[in-house]
């Protein structure tokens, strides 16, 4: 029942990669949706979720909120570090950007979409009503998963055929997430860890690459709106799945 439940998760994920390639026309409407999405994931369902599963603190803090610091200064470190590594050896950037940053973001995405799996399969092992409601969250917001994914890859500069392929990656990883737990289950508080060090690393792109991007050429007022429909429809899926 899981794996049929995650095949939701790989139709809904491809779904939002093709909305993303389809409306390249308004890029601005695409790059401010996807901020407000990664947004509203970060906050309203990655962060939650860490400090609920990771429990511990470390010197008085919570160790998902340690985590989730040590993501974005992460991102912030290896993009700098791929971007004057480009430079060093003259090689020309993407509008400034490394594209293997976007590869790198893209490649932690298809790895959470592998823990949503996961999820789905381990709720389904404690109660059916418990799975049922976990894979609605996750089926839901993966259309942002799928949407974010492809403009994240493709923003840094990668060819599409790139970005097409981290797109099918993400949306197979959910479906072999929710198979292996035929086989084994993560432990909550690594899970936890795990949520919370992505959940930086995504903010870092949607504050300091996404947004700016989305209003640089185009600061016009759909484009504000397109962020806060995003992060309205994250907190509007998280809101009906609880």
């Amino acid at each position: 029942m899981a794996v049929l439940v995650a095949l939701g998760a790989f139709l809904m994920t491809l779904a939002g990669g093709w909305t993303a390639l389809r409306v390249t026309d308004r890029r601005h409407l695409v790059l401010g949706l996807a901020g407000g999405l990664m947004l509203g994931v970060v906050g309203l369902d990655l962060l939650p979720e860490a400090l609920d599963a990771a429990g511990t603190e470390v010197f008085g803090v919570p160790a998902a909120l340690l985590l989730f610091v040590a993501g974005f200064l992460l991102a912030h470190l290896v993009e700098r570090l791929l971007a004057a590594r480009q430079a060093a050896h003259g090689a020309e950037e993407s509008d400034g950007r490394a594209p293997e940053v976007g590869l790198t973001a893209a490649a932690a995405m298809v790895g959470h979409s592998a823990m949503d799996g996961v999820a789905i399969g381990a709720a389904f092992q404690v109660d059916g009503g418990m799975g049922t409601a976990v894979a609605l969250a996750v089926v839901a917001h993966d259309f942002a998963d799928g949407f974010n994914t492809y403009t994240i890859t493709s923003l840094y500069g990668n060819a599409r055929r790139r970005a097409i392929a981290m797109l099918l990656a993400d949306a197979v990883a959910p479906v072999l997430g929710a198979a292996s737990t035929l086989l084994f289950t993560i432990p909550e508080q690594m899970l936890g860890g795990y949520l919370g060090l992505f959940g930086g690393a995504l903010l870092y792109l949607a504050a300091a690459e996404i947004l700016p991007e989305a209003h640089h050429e185009h600061p016009a007022r759909s484009t504000l709106l397109c962020t806060i429909a995003g992060a309205g429809f994250i907190w509007l899926v998280v809101g009906v799945a609880g």
